[in-house]
C-alpha cells in the first residue's frame, strides 16, 4: 500500500508540559489505525496535529500523497448543522426524519455526525472516541461502515471489544513516546507484556553486574583508604603502603571505566509501574426502604411518545441499569426522576435522600476554571485530601491550576466524578460514566461501584460494566418501561423462593411429629420427609 504521510520528530507541548515527543510514525493507504493511551495523554492532541488544527511545537506532518482529503468527528460537540439533503449514509444510521439538533440524544446525536463523516467519502477519517453513547445496534453498524471504508482511518477508543475488530494497527501514547504495532489491541498487548517481562529480566540481570562490581570497588576503595592511611604512619612501610594505595586507585578507576562502558553501550531502564487509579465512593446516611416510587408515568417528546402508564419502585439499596436503543427517552427518564423534565403520571422520592448526579455532559463545566477553583479548601489538611484523590485519579500536581478547558474529555468526566466521591451521596445517577474514560479508570469505577453501599442509578450501554455494578434493569423497550431482575438476581431470588418453601414445609413437618410418638401410624413417613427436606435445604446453601 502506498503511504499517505509520515509523522517527522513530531512534538507538542501546551503549558510547559510535554504531551508526545519525536514521533515517527507511517501512514499507509488502507490503514485503521487505533490510537490509545491514558486520559489526558494526548490522543485528541494527535488527531488535531494531523487535521491541521494544531501546529506541533517541533517537527511537521509530510505528506506523500497530495490533496489528501480529510474529515474528523470530534468526541462531543455542542452544536452542529447539516443540510436539509440528508446523504443515504443517513438512512443506515436509522436516524430520526426530523433533524434538531439539540432535541437528539446523545447516541443519535453522534450517530448523525458519523454519519455525516462517513458520507464525505475522505482519503482520511478520522474518528475520536466513535462509540461513546452508541447503543448495540449502532456499534455493530460502525464496525460494518469501518471494515467497508475505502480510505485510511485513524480512531481514538478506549472500547477494547471495537478495537480488536476494526484496527490494523496501534499507536500507543505511554509517557512522552509512541508506540507503534501492526495488529490489533489484544495483539499489541500481548507483545507489550512479552516485551515488560523480557525488560524486566535484562534489568536485574544488569543491576546484579551493578551490584557485583560496585561491590569490587567499595572493596579496592577500602584498601586503597587503608593503604593511604598506613602510609602516613609506619616509617619503613611508608612508600609500600603509597605503591599500593595508588595500584588499588588504578584499579578502581579501571572498574568504573568498565561499569560506564557496559551501561553505555546496552543501559536497560528499570520497567515503570502501570498506570494505576484508585478511588472509593462512601455512603454514611440512614435511609428508609424506598427511593423512588412511578406511578402512571407517560411520556410525549417531540411529538413521539417515548413511554405510556408506566409503574415502578426502587428500594433504597438497590443498582439499577436503564437501558434502551439511542432515543428511547433513557436520560429524559432520569430529567424526569429529577424534576427536571415534566411528565404525566406520579413520581414521589424519598425526601430524606442525597443525590448525585453525574450527566453525560462534558460541556456543563465551568471550562475557565481550574480543580483549585472547583475544590476550593480553606485548610491545608482538605486540601491535600482532595490533591491526593487527583494524584489516584491519574492527575499530575501541576493540574491543580490548570483550567478544565485545556483537559481532555476524560479528565473533565473524573472531575466530576470528584465531587460526589467527596460528596458521599448516598444515591448516585449515572449517566454514560464511562464515555470518555480510559480502562483504568474503567475498571477501578466498576470495582468502586460494585462496593458501594448507595442506591445505583446507571444509563450505560456497555454490557460488561453493567453486569459488575448492577443487579435490577429498567428496559426501555416498545414505548414501555419494565423492570428486570438481572439474570444473576434472579437466580439468587428463585433460590431464596425455594429455601423458603423448603422450610416452610419442614417446620410444618416438624410441628406434626411434635405431637406424635413413634408407634403413631404417620411417624414414620413424616420422620422420612423431615430428614429428606433437611438434606435438600442443606445442598442448597
Amino acid at each position: 500500500m502506498r503511504e499517505l504521510f509520515k509523522c517527522k520528530d513530531v512534538s507538542y507541548e501546551i503549558n510547559d508540559e510535554t504531551l508526545f515527543k519525536d514521533v515517527n510514525v507511517h501512514v499507509h493507504e488502507g490503514d485503521v489505525i487505533g490510537i490509545i493511551g491514558k486520559n489526558g495523554a494526548g490522543k485528541s492532541t494527535l488527531l488535531h496535529v494531523i487535521y491541521n488544527q494544531l501546529v506541533p511545537t517541533k517537527g511537521n506532518i509530510q505528506w506523500v500523497e497530495k490533496n489528501v482529503k480529510m474529515s474528523l468527528v470530534e468526541q462531543d460537540t455542542e452544536v452542529f448543522s447539516v443540510e436539509e439533503e440528508s446523504p443515504v449514509f443517513y438512512k443506515k444510521w436509522i436516524l430520526p426524519t426530523h433533524i434538531d439538533f439539540s432535541n437528539l440524544s446523545g447516541g443519535e446525536r453522534l450517530k448523525l455526525r458519523l454519519a455525516h463523516g462517513f458520507s464525505e467519502q475522505s482519503d482520511l477519517l478520522l474518528l475520536d472516541e466513535p462509540t461513546n453513547h452508541l447503543d448495540e445496534q449502532g456499534s455493530q453498524l460502525l464496525i460494518e461502515q469501518i471494515k467497508a471504508y475505502k480510505g485510511s482511518i485513524i480512531l481514538v477508543s478506549h472500547d477494547r471489544y471495537f478495537l480488536d475488530k476494526v484496527v490494523t494497527k496501534i499507536w500507543s501514547i505511554e509517557g512522552t513516546k509512541i508506540f507503534e504495532h501492526n495488529g490489533n489491541y489484544s495483539s499489541y498487548m500481548l507483545a507489550r507484556e512479552q516485551k515488560r517481562h523480557s525488560q524486566q529480566r535484562e534489568y536485574e540481570k544488569q543491576q546484579q553486574m551493578v551490584e557485583r562490581i560496585e561491590a569490587q570497588i567499595n572493596e579496592l576503595t577500602s584498601w586503597s583508604q587503608k593503604g593511604h592511611a598506613q602510609s602516613t604512619k609506619k616509617e619503613g612501610m611508608k612508600e609500600y603502603w603509597r605503591v599500593k594505595a595508588k595500584r588499588m586507585d588504578a584499579q578502581v578507576q579501571s572498574k568504573r571505566k568498565r561499569l560506564e562502558k557496559e551501561l553505555e553501550k546496552a543501559k536497560v531502564e528499570r520497567v515503570e509501574a502501570e498506570y494505576d487509579v484508585r478511588f472509593t465512593i462512601e455512603n454514611h446516611n440512614k435511609v428508609g426502604k424506598r427511593f423512588l416510587e412511578v406511578k402512571d408515568l407517560s411520556k410525549n417528546f417531540d411529538g413521539r411518545v417515548l413511554f405510556n402508564n408506566v409503574n415502578f419502585t426502587i428500594l433504597h439499596g438497590e443498582k439499577v441499569a436503564i437501558t434502551g436503543s439511542n432515543g428511547s427517552g433513557k436520560t429524559t427518564l432520569i430529567k424526569i426522576i429529577l424534576g427536571q423534565e415534566p411528565s404525566d403520571g406520579d413520581v414521589w422520592i424519598s425526601p430524606t435522600a442525597t443525590i448525585g448526579y453525574l450527566t453525560q455532559e462534558v460541556f456543563d463545566l465551568p471550562l475557565e476554571k481550574t480543580p483549585g477553583d472547583l475544590f476550593h479548601k480553606e485548610t491545608f489538611k482538605a486540601r491535600g485530601k482532595v490533591q491526593n484523590l487527583m494524584k489516584h485519579l491519574g492527575f499530575t500536581a501541576s493540574q491543580w491550576k490548570e483550567p478544565l478547558q485545556n483537559m481532555s474529555m476524560g479528565e473533565r468526566v473524573k472531575c466530576k466524578l470528584m465531587r460526589y466521591i467527596l460528596e458521599e451521596k448516598d444515591v448516585l445517577i449515572l449517566d454514560e460514566p464511562t464515555n470518555h474514560l480510559d480502562l483504568p479508570s474503567r475498571e477501578q469505577l466498576e470495582r468502586t461501584l460494585a462496593e458501594y453501599n448507595g442506591t445505583l442509578i446507571i444509563v450505560s450501554h456497555d454490557r460488561y460494566f453493567l453486569d459488575k455494578t448492577t443487579n435490577t434493569k429498567l428496559v426501555l423497550d416498545n414505548r414501555t418501561i419494565q423492570k428486570q431482575l438481572s439474570e444473576v438476581t434472579q437466580k439468587s431470588s428463585d433460590l431464596e423462593e425455594l429455601q423458603l418453601k423448603l422450610e416452610t414445609e419442614r417446620q410444618e413437618v416438624l410441628g406434626k411429629l411434635s405431637f406424635m410418638t413413634p408407634k403413631d401410624q404417620s411417624y414414620k413417613e413424616l420422620d422420612c420427609r423431615f430428614k429428606e427436606l433437611t438434606r435438600k435445604l442443606k445442598e442448597l446453601k
